[in-house]
């Protein structure tokens, strides 16, 4: 038994490398801080906005509430152990009636950060099931080798690249339908997915990417981390530093700091680079 998981749970997030619903929070609350986002987006467009969702916890203070809920940290602490930190976050927002989705991919493939062990919540702000586009994952794909990724910058998919694996056995698909309110946890390595949102609400989900337990360590770039607990101190570690109101001088340093990194990191090798 964890601090917040059950044992089956975390047996379940091991064996098939995913966890959900886990409750976070009621639903009244998740649907208030998608008002809050909506305001947000509202006042500074330039700072959210479908080409501008990565890191935005180190601007506003809402979204640096979420990456700090005490439940949410539990549960990691529940899968990867007592010592972790923040490498990163993005909101990942389906319009209405529209054809943006996330094809077949692995999160580990382009980070940069081994070992393949950390963990990403994904917060339903609003309700994730098949009508908007919930997430998908394919059971116990994150025990085997890390599996090649075509590129298609396709112009309707969410993925910096348009990262896709080619042949997936899609009848193994589980849909991962959450309330307002609720996250998935899924492991660095899972094959996931999602698809367009069909319904007439909009669909924010809000993924913490990803939760790195102490030891983890970049290759690829600069090693940009927020700590969140125990001792997560390395050699090369640069530590981020969290707002202390919306859109503040140092938040906004640290924004543009942190996005940048992700560029160089997320983009390394690729013919041609998107605005995000």
């Amino acid at each position: 038994m964890g601090k917040i998981l059950s044992k089956q749970q975390i047996e379940h997030y091991h064996e098939q490398g995913f966890v959900a619903p886990v409750d976070v929070m009621s639903e009244d609350e998740a649907l208030e801080y998608a008002q809050r986002l909506q305001a947000a987006e509202l006042e500074y467009p330039a700072e959210l906005n479908a080409e501008n969702r990565n890191n935005a916890h180190l601007s506003f203070m809402f979204l640096d509430e979420l990456v700090h809920h005490p439940l949410i940290l539990d549960a990691v602490e529940d899968l990867i152990g007592p010592a972790f930190s923040l490498w990163g976050s993005v909101l990942f927002v389906k319009e209405p009636q529209s054809s943006h989705f996330v094809s077949w991919h692995q999160d580990a493939t382009y980070m940069g950060i081994t070992p393949h062990e950390f963990v990403t919540p994904w917060l339903a702000l609003t309700p994730s099931n098949l009508e908007t586009g919930c997430m998908s994952m394919i059971p116990g794909s994150h025990k085997d080798p890390l599996r090649p990724h075509e590129e298609t910058f396709h112009e309707d998919n969410i993925l910096t690249r348009g990262q896709q694996i080619e042949v997936i056995d899609e009848s193994m698909a589980v849909d991962l339908v959450l309330r307002p309110g609720q996250m998935s946890l899924h492991h660095a390595k899972i094959i996931h997915g999602s698809q367009p949102n069909r319904s007439q609400q909009r669909r924010v989900g809000y993924a913490m990417q990803a939760y790195m337990p102490a030891g983890a360590r970049q290759t690829l770039g600069e090693n940009h981390w927020l700590p969140m607990r125990g001792d997560c101190v390395q050699p090369d570690f640069i530590e981020l530093k969290r707002p202390t109101a919306d859109m503040d001088s140092t938040g906004s340093g640290e924004r543009r700091k942190a996005n940048q990194n992700w560029a160089n990191i997320l983009y390394q090798g690729a013919e041609k680079k998107r605005a995000y």
